[in-house]
Order: structure tokens, then sequence, then C-alpha cells
């Protein structure tokens, strides 16, 4: 199955080695346990990631404002940026 990006270039930090890099926030748990103000699940632990990385090996290419990247995504990253 195809599986694109769609990614702003400012995204994209060519000097990682890899998305287990990437910092990624944690957001408030009211967000996901409360609807409109009352809580509906009181009792639930709650994993709020704001963002989540996608290994590349599933990665078809990224879409960004300034072309496609195709794999070797090192080299097409490069040509971009």
């Amino acid at each position: 199955i195809p599986f694109y990006v769609a990614a702003p270039t400012t995204t994209i930090d060519p000097s990682l080695a890899s998305g287990k890099e990437i910092p990624i926030e944690q957001r408030k748990s009211e967000e996901v346990t409360h609807i409109q103000g009352v809580c509906v699940a009181p009792d639930c632990a709650v994993a709020n990631p704001a963002f989540d990385v996608t290994p590349h090996r599933y990665i078809t290419a990224i879409i960004t404002e300034r072309g496609i990247i195709r794999q070797p995504y090192g080299e097409g990253i490069k040509k971009i940026i």
C-alpha cells in the first residue's frame, strides 16, 4: 500500500540520523478525556502525542512545497533543502 507524507521542508532536519532522535511533545490528556469540559474517562491513562514519526521503510515518498523526495531519502533531502 503506498504511503505518502505531505510535509513542509521546515519540518525536515537533515542533521538527524533517524526519526528516533525527534522529541515528541505530549499534549494534555484532557484533550482526549474531556468533552466540553466534562471528564468522560476519569480512570484512563492517556498518551496524547502531538504527532508521530513513521519509519522510512513504510514511506513511498515525501511531498514538499519544493518537490517530491523518494528513496534514498538522504540524497533527495540534500537536493530539496
